[in-house]
């Protein structure tokens, strides 16, 4: 007998959840996936092409190139390249035969503005660090504490039956106390429950998350509409025809009114606009997904924990609307999973009991651990 209640101590010992080695407030994750995907592409696509046309731009020289006249010098022609560089107005007549002008103008500044896109991407994230972070943080420390806690006070609570047990005169009594004790729900620890039932009426971690999707989701629609207008405008046109008769040149009777020129980036310009849409429009249904997330619940993870004694959110029907602060946990929660001990040794109870034929034997960690220490042949069976 001594064998077998050794035994049964060494397998509870090691039933319980080692202290965690170093700080957990260091290995969690802040961000989901999905999230930190959407974050280095629509940051750093732009910036990786701009970089990229910056490159070209400071090796190549000119971005432009005016056929001059042949009887220009070599300072002439520099001083057309620069002169219609620097105003980038197309000169051109319409169907009427009137003189028209057209303003390039935004060919100069693309590069510039794709800078913008990716500060204008950089802001939700930046919405998302300084304004709910720091709060998800504190609740994820303390949630996942909580729920490592209970599953050790639950394999506790079992080594304390088991002496007692041994030490009892009457096994039949014995019992009759277990049962009145989980009818009268003496085996729970409710804090983690009630927080829990608290962050399920909150609404504030919910909120921002749904505003930093949409924030990216207007910055995403916006920029795309942006390049299209630039195509639609501006980028079928790489050549155009510059005039350099203003200020002192003006009546200068050997220049002439109108210089061809041609845009020597324009393809560089073609190519980034196409990449950087095409990525965006292929992101939009991720960010409408990350935000949809929010409309059901991830069951799963509090299915595992219902066999836990204090958590039944499930079984209670506690769980309403999803759209809260307590849903935005559990998707972080899932995130690090890797931080919660507990959840592989509880998924694997609950396996069990699913593979259990009277699952009415295993209800709780405590059931479970109560036949893992050898005390179901006493225990009266429903």
């Amino acid at each position: 007998m001594s064998l077998s209640h050794t035994a049964a101590e060494y397998m509870l010992s090691d039933a319980l959840l080692p202290d965690p080695g170093g700080s957990r407030a260091k290995g969690l994750r802040l961000e989901l996936p999905s999230d930190r995907l959407l974050k280095f592409v629509t940051v750093g696509l732009p910036l990786f092409l701009v970089s990229l046309a910056f490159a070209r731009e400071f090796s190549a020289g000119s971005q432009i190139s005016c056929f001059s006249p042949t009887n220009f010098t070599g300072k002439q022609s520099a001083y057309v390249d620069t002169a219609c560089w620097d105003s980038l107005v197309h000169h051109g007549f319409d169907a009427e035969g009137q003189a028209v002008t057209k303003s390039l103008w935004a060919l100069k500044v693309f590069p510039y503005s794709l800078l913008v896109v990716a500060v204008l991407m950089y802001m939700p994230y930046l919405l998302w660090r300084y304004a709910a972070a720091p709060a998800l943080h504190s609740d994820l420390l303390f949630i996942i504490d909580e729920l490592d806690k209970s599953y050790n006070r639950s394999v506790r609570l079992v080594q304390h039956m088991r002496k007692v047990q041994q030490a009892s005169a009457e096994p039949e009594r014995f019992w009759e106390e277990y049962e009145r004790a989980r009818r009268e729900r003496y085996f729970e620890f409710p804090l983690l429950e009630r927080y829990l039932t608290c962050k399920q009426h909150a609404h504030s971690l919910a909120f921002i998350y749904i505003l930093r999707n949409l924030l990216l989701l207007l910055f995403l629609a916006a920029t795309c509409l942006y390049l299209v207008f630039l195509h639609l405008n501006i980028f079928f046109q790489d050549e155009f025809s510059c005039s350099i008769k203003t200020g002192l040149l003006q009546a200068e009777p050997h220049i002439p009114p109108l210089i061809p020129c041609k845009l020597v980036f324009f393809s560089v310009f073609q190519l980034i606009s196409l990449s950087v849409g095409g990525v965006y429009v292929l992101l939009l249904p991720v960010v409408i997904y990350n935000a949809l997330q929010l409309c059901q619940w991830d069951k799963g993870l509090l299915s595992v924990y219902e066999m836990l004694p204090a958590f039944d959110l499930l079984s209670r029907k506690m769980l309403t609307c999803p759209v809260n602060d307590l849903n935005v946990i559990l998707l972080f929660l899932r995130a690090n999973i890797s931080e919660l001990t507990s959840f592989s040794r509880l998924n694997a109870v609950s396996a069990l009991r699913e593979a259990t034929a009277n699952k009415q034997d295993i209800d709780t960690v405590i059931d479970f651990m109560t036949l893992l220490a050898g005390l179901e042949t006493t225990k009266p069976k429903p």
